[in-house]
């Protein structure tokens, strides 16, 4: 198998679920270097014609969500026509679901994408993440969802903004030695308080990279071994004292790490076994 593919990803919208689905598939399969051709806002045949071309040029898998019967039909053909497989990513979604509820899905492109409430409670909770990034903001956690504490470099800051991009106002606060846990957060009665750890080795060594990164010494005790273990020892103690769950992401990817937060989240709010 080569280690480097062209992949075409086809939408009739913004193309985010095809990149997503896409992404993630690929990330199964070690070595290999997707060359990604995106394909956004497809609704004419004309522009089929150009994708078929680029196709023909950049030979390589097609992924499309497509609605429109005619352009489904053109680029199916045109595909096979080249040799090379053309796959609907939604279809066996949509034909489950349809079975199951007994009607069939509304045909209109970019429906997920609608400008409705759910839209515009993401934006809200964005924002109101952006601004209590990194505990730059206290005086109205109460109303967030979701408060992330966690010492430095546990992954507070992208788990936070994932969680924004589902709706979840999210804010984050980090736990520095020496330095009390604002009031706000001992207070706060309505939002889902959780605690992220690491490993001392590996938040030492991704520290230090940060350093590096940003050109600082590494005289510091930030960086100090034994200084490391204790603040994690610290954290996790803070988080017994308070009753608040503990996820460790040592060995967790940012999507991992936010979906054991919603899952913890539901048990918080009684929707879980």
């Amino acid at each position: 198998m080569t280690d480097q593919i062209h992949i075409h990803l086809v939408s009739d919208a913004t193309g985010e679920t095809n990149h997503q689905i896409a992404r993630a598939c690929m990330a199964q399969f070690s070595g290999v270097r997707p060359t990604e051709h995106v394909w956004s806002l497809v609704r004419t045949s004309s522009h089929i014609e150009k994708i078929l071309t680029a196709v023909e040029v950049y030979s390589g898998p097609v992924l499309f969500t497509l609605v429109d019967a005619d352009l489904r039909r053109q680029l199916a053909e045109g595909c096979q026509k080249r040799q090379v497989p053309c796959v609907s990513v939604l279809d066996p979604v949509l034909h489950a679901l349809g079975e199951y509820l007994g009607v069939e899905s509304r045909g209109t492109p970019g429906r997920q994408h609608r400008m409705d409430d759910a839209y515009f409670k993401r934006i809200e909770a964005m924002d109101f993440t952006l601004i209590h990034d990194d505990g730059q903001m206290t005086k109205d956690l109460a109303d967030a969802d979701i408060i992330i504490l966690g010492v430095s470099r546990t992954s507070k800051t992208p788990t936070s903004l994932y969680l924004a991009n589902r709706g979840y106002k999210t804010a984050n606060i980090p736990l520095v030695p020496n330095v009390p846990l604002p009031d706000e957060v001992l207070e706060a009665r309505g939002p889902f308080i959780v605690g992220l750890t690491n490993d001392p080795v590996r938040l030492t060594q991704v520290r230090r990279n940060r350093m590096l990164m940003l050109n600082q010494s590494d005289e510091t005790d930030y960086i100090d071994l034994e200084k490391v273990r204790r603040e994690v020892t610290d954290a996790r103690r803070l988080f017994r004292k308070h009753g608040w769950p503990v996820i460790d992401v040592t060995r967790r990817s940012i999507e991992e790490t936010a979906a054991s937060v919603l899952q913890q989240l539901a048990r918080f709010h009684g929707e879980e076994g």
